[in-house]
């Protein structure tokens, strides 16, 4: 599960994100759904709803003691980023442990706010929901956690929010409200077209969730809209008005229809959880709330500032040094053998980098990426391969040799005729026209064993540019490419004017393991150094993987 430090800091799983191994000892039915990463650490696939939803019910067992059903075919709620929320409304009710009502606008199959709300702070909820099996399944979750003089769950017309809710409870005010709105329009917009950046990578969990629960007409915007009205009629029946936004496009309109209503207290909030991220919206008729302050751009500016990472484990270190010693054996420990294997991958895709200055153990790259030669990569090696099979040749050395005594022979047993000669050399004699001969001959040979070192050294210096016959040179083709001019080599990373993107990567040991990050410093986009990051992560454990 992805998590990081810009979730809510009471977010029980902030620091702490679940250990999956431990559950999936402790609860067979979640065991099922954890596999082992190449890294060897405990994965769930979010893509599979099955897993998704053990995942759910066995954090809500093992952390707050509480048991619930979902189906599959409902909306599947996750844990942290409905904490998330939660603590939000503490934050916006002063967090006082006293009791509270609250009102949870269509609260789904699970429950999961007013049973949250109610395990943790004894708050009072009213559960709305126009959902049939939804309803049931609600219900049914509240009873089998004896909490039903705490949550009333009811059952409402179709596109009511609050106000027939409201009808029956005329003298109640409550502290706040709660909602998920529906965030698609129409099923083309809940399928990700023409409603995501193309951009943007895919969703990394399963879309799950029936008809009212992710579609309304005219999406969230309109859905929220709708409560606004509501509470512009219902006002201070309710101390704070809440939702949640699934796309940040839908806030600041919302922001201008609450200023344009008059509405006297405004706040807002971001919710992470890894590469999930939410909006919250809260307003107030109240003069007496205390309005929590909106996120800072310093917080926004450390969430851009996040670097790319991923872990070797100790247990394929051995195997990684061993490599590395063959290639450099100076490389003593395994930060400076994984960043042996570093160079050698970015030096084979023509990447730029040079080492500076760093801590203790730990190794610093700067990076310049000029050109993607990362993508791709095993279509070009097989297409090489082939070509190198339908035509076979000898060795680069051996060819420049072979074809230069081949030449001189061929010279020596022909030497050039009357003809070739110029009218001058005609009129001499016959010695003279040996001696020419001679010479003649000589001079030949050698521009011919010129011209032939200097095809096969070309023909080298452009399998050097592929990257994907390094090991086939001999020790002195390596030599004589390595004498090429200033002009020809390559240039250092502070010398590139045109560029893909510039990077800074660490290679830094962490208890037992080492971590390779990647810090963005600027470029075209972002992705590009996702990608290669992708390329060296897969690299290095396929290395393990095969050893």
């Amino acid at each position: 599960m992805a998590l990081n430090k810009s979730m809510h800091p009471r977010n029980r799983y902030k620091d702490k994100p679940p250990d999956f191994a431990h559950l999936a000892a402790k609860y067979p039915d979640f065991q099922q759904h954890v596999h082992t990463s190449l890294t060897g650490r405990p994965v769930v696939n979010f893509k599979e709803p099955e897993a998704v939803r053990a995942l759910t019910c066995t954090l809500l067992k093992e952390d707050f003691g509480l048991t619930i059903e979902i189906p599959l075919e409902r909306l599947i709620p996750t844990v942290p980023l409905r904490l998330n929320y939660i603590h939000w409304v503490e934050d916006l009710i002063d967090g006082q442990k006293q009791p509270r009502r609250g009102i949870d606008i269509g609260t789904g199959a699970s429950c999961i706010y007013p049973l949250l709300g109610a395990t943790m702070n004894g708050w009072y909820f009213l559960a709305t929901e126009v959902d049939d099996i939804c309803f049931d399944y609600a219900t049914k979750n509240v009873e089998q956690n004896n909490l039903s003089d705490l949550i009333k769950v009811v059952k409402v017309p179709q596109k009511t929010l609050l106000m027939d809710a409201l009808k029956e409870e005329t003298e109640i005010v409550y502290d706040f409200c709660m909602c998920n709105p529906p965030f698609f329009a129409n099923q083309l917009e809940a399928k990700g077209v023409n409603s995501r950046n193309s951009r943007r990578p895919p969703p990394s969990s399963v879309n799950t969730g029936g008809v009212t629960e992710i579609m309304a007409e005219g999406g969230e915007l309109e859905f929220v809209k709708r409560i606004i009205h509501d509470s512009l009629q219902l006002k201070k029946r309710l101390r704070w008005y809440s939702c949640m936004l699934g796309k940040k496009c839908s806030l600041t309109p919302l922001k201008e229809e609450l200023r344009k209503q008059g509405v006297p207290k405004v706040t807002h909030t971001e919710f992470y959880q890894g590469r999930t991220m939410r909006w919250a919206l809260a307003w107030s008729f109240y003069d007496d709330v205390i309005v929590p302050s909106p996120p800072n751009k310093k917080r926004k500016l450390e969430k851009t500032r996040k670097p790319l990472s991923f872990t070797l484990p100790q247990a394929g270190l051995k195997e990684l040094q061993a490599k590395a010693s063959a290639i450099n054996g100076s490389a003593r420990n395994p930060v400076d053998s994984v960043t042996v294997l570093v160079e050698k991958n970015l030096t084979d895709l023509r990447v730029l980098y040079k080492h500076v200055p760093c801590r203790k153990q730990q190794q610093s790259l700067f990076v310049t990426a000029v050109e993607n030669t990362w993508i791709h990569g095993r279509q070009k090696r097989r297409e090489h391969k082939r070509q190198l099979r339908e035509l076979p040749r000898a060795p680069h050395c051996a060819t420049i040799s072979s074809q230069s005594t081949a030449a001189t022979a061929v010279l020596a047993t022909n030497p050039p005729s009357q003809n070739q000669l110029s009218p001058t050399q005609n009129t001499q004699d016959d010695g003279a026209q040996d001696k020419t001969a001679e010479e003649s001959n000589g001079a030949s040979s050698n521009e011919m064993s010129l011209e032939v070192m200097h095809n096969t050294i070309g023909e080298e210096k452009e399998e050097d540019v592929t990257g994907e016959n390094m090991d086939m040179q001999s020790s002195t083709c390596t030599e004589d490419a390595a004498s090429e001019p200033p002009s020809k080599r390559p240039l250092s990373p502070s010398a590139v004017e045109h560029f893909l993107f510039k990077c800074l990567l660490n290679v830094m040991l962490e208890e037992s393991d080492v971590v390779v990050e990647m810090h963005w410093v600027e470029g075209q986009n972002k992705d590009l150094m996702n990608q290669l990051c992708t390329y060296l992560k897969n690299t290095l454990l396929k290395s393990v993987a095969k050893s």
